[in-house]
């Protein structure tokens, strides 16, 4: 790819550009303070109750001490102060004149859910309108897109008035699926006379997203997309969808390329609700069908996805941090000039960066749709120091705090992301992303963070050990000393070394502290455990997290620490061998 337009960050800000970043961080902030002062978690959170009585007679608007009142007196906030008003709209009947202007102006858009990475209860929250809608990073344009996105909801909120005339329903969703929904205008009143349609650009019926069963969601939209020649880019939630996706291929070649050869949609599980809709859109292409068959299926050889869609210069997805462990087998898959995007770092809470430059699915650079501040990870932290984006510096870890026209407040993001420079054309901070600030594992002798575990995988994940493509990890007590227990899926056969697993993957974890060491010459630490899940067990995973917490399997993410014991027994049961 061209590096023509590649952005180099700077190593420290110039005058000017601290000038520039101060005035529009000012800026943003002063918006978002004159655009929800007035609602109900404004004026009512105890949370904000000294920044109420001390901006009590300002003009919020023009009055430059607010900006500096809301920095000194409101602390860094999380889940449990926004709970309580959020509660409201889970009242039934819910009633507008108790949820209106709620923690923004008017009614929420969406109900997004947290995927409960960690294993804990998924968290709700209210997004509202945004008038200036979140645009990607900067990327390769492409005209015919294979979109794999959930459009489906659960029951929506019916916010009703005291005569029982509702008002608005809003659905609960996935956040990606609230945003989209939100940013086209496709209400779920309207989604019947789409149901049967292809939109323009895109491959499969707007039905293809109400399949909740996560196999037959990805086998379906895997028909479309292998029947379509046309195919420019692939978009998806995360890297491993995609790599569950052409596992799924592989497992029904046989049934997918004679759906092609006959226009038929096959018998897949849970998919009558669609079927109708599908079936007009499923067209015999017998000539595709023998094409189809001469390439073989995904894994017959390397570049499969340049011979199977010629025009494909572009995979779209999430695939940085733990997630980047796949990245190596879709690289084969894909072959090597297809472009690997990754166009944002975000979760449920807010959009936190977009990247840096196309291609690049490590660095980032933080977002200005609404106010990202920061926590300096090195000491202990007060809300007196969250730092503004021009006090950063490069090099240093930071946790992200959120204020944004969903609620004024100063969200703490379990997460930790470093800084590596600044951006040459208007300052903002660029990142790439640490580890998850609560998916630490916690031995008596040291602190393992998860981007402990990623370098750990790394040093035993090679070709003539075993290949890994996802791991989750859980303290393995099974026999004393306790140790740290890997569950990993692989690619190819075991190799000659592998009886050298277990001491590779020890001797990776001393380099990240000598309390391992100490640890294991006194037995209170043992030496790190690996076992190989059956093949499948992680998209399984997916589908049944997504299934038992009733939000989209392609929304679910395998955390890095699997801290659920419903969890850990499920992947203990389908361990194949044991290194």
């Amino acid at each position: 790819m061209s590096t023509v337009n590649t952005i180099h960050p700077i190593t420290a800000l110039t005058p000017e550009l601290e000038t520039v970043l101060k005035e529009d961080t000012d800026r943003r902030l002063r918006n978002l303070i004159a655009a929800n002062i007035n609602t109900r978690y404004a004026r009512n959170s105890s949370q904000l109750s000294d920044f109420r009585l001390a901006i009590k007679d300002k003009d919020v608007q023009n009055d430059e001490s607010v900006l500096s009142d809301f920095r000194r007196l409101v602390p860094p906030t999380d889940y449990e102060s926004y709970r309580p008003f959020f509660e409201k709209f889970n009242s039934r009947p819910c009633r507008s004149a108790e949820v209106e202007n709620m923690l923004a102006p008017s009614f929420p858009t969406h109900i997004p859910l947290s995927s409960a990475t960690s294993g804990k209860k998924s968290k709700q929250f209210a997004k509202y309108f945004r008038p200036q809608p979140y645009l990607p990073g900067p990327s390769l344009r492409v005209r015919v897109t294979s979109l794999m996105n959930t459009f489906a909801y659960r029951d929506p909120v019916d916010v009703v008035t005291d005569t029982g005339e509702v008002v608005t329903r809003i659905p609960v969703c996935n956040e990606s699926t609230g945003v989209m929904r939100a940013q086209n205008k496709w209400s779920i009143e309207t989604d019947e006379t789409r149901m049967a349609s292809i939109l323009p650009g895109h491959v499969a019926p707007w039905a293809t997203g109400f399949i909740l069963h996560h196999r037959s969601f990805l086998l379906i939209h895997a028909l479309f997309t292998l029947a379509n020649t046309s195919v420019e880019g692939i978009t998806l939630t995360f890297v491993v969808t995609f790599m569950d996706m052409m596992f799924r291929i592989e497992e029904e070649w046989s049934t997918l390329i004679s759906s092609i050869r006959n226009g038929t949609i096959p018998d897949f599980e849970q998919i009558d609700h669609v079927r109708t809709y599908l079936e007009p859109n499923m067209h015999a292409d017998p000539q595709r069908a023998d094409e189809l068959q001469r390439i073989g299926p995904p894994f017959s050889s390397p570049g499969w996805a340049q011979r199977v869609w010629p025009n494909l210069k572009l995979l779209t997805c999430v695939c940085s941090g733990t997630f980047a462990t796949a990245l190596p087998q879709a690289r084969i898959v894909l072959g090597p000039t297809i472009v690997i995007h990754n166009p944002w770092y975000a979760c449920t809470e807010c959009l936190i960066g977009r990247n840096l430059n196309c291609g690049d699915t490590e660095t980032f650079v933080v977002a200005a749709d609404d106010l990202i501040e920061f926590l300096d990870m090195t000491g202990e932290q007060t809300h007196g120091d969250v730092l503004q984006a021009r006090d950063l510096q490069s090099g240093k870890l930071y946790q992200p705090v959120s204020t944004t026209h969903d609620g004024l407040w100063r969200y703490l993001i379990d997460d930790v992301v470093q800084v590596i420079g600044f951006d040459p054309r208007n300052g903002l901070p660029v990142f790439r992303y640490s580890r998850r600030k609560n998916l630490e594992i916690r031995l008596p002798h040291a602190l393992i963070t998860e981007a402990d575990l990623l370098s750990v995988v790394c040093a035993f994940s090679r070709e003539d050990i075993v290949e890994v493509q996802e791991f989750t990890t859980v303290v393995d007590e099974r026999r004393l000393p306790l140790t740290l227990g890997f569950f990993v899926s692989i690619t190819g056969n075991l190799g000659p070394n592998v009886k050298s697993a277990r001491q590779k993957a020890f001797a990776a974890l001393v380099t990240t502290s000598d309390e391992h060491q100490i640890a294991f010459d006194t037995e209170e630490f043992g030496l790190p455990t690996i076992r190989i899940v059956k093949p499948g067990t992680f998209a399984d995973y997916r589908r049944w997290r997504g299934e038992s917490t009733k939000i989209g399997a392609s929304q679910m993410k395998l955390p890095a620490v699997l801290t659920d014991p419903k969890a850990q027994e499920w992947m203990a049961e389908r361990v194949m061998t044991e290194l």
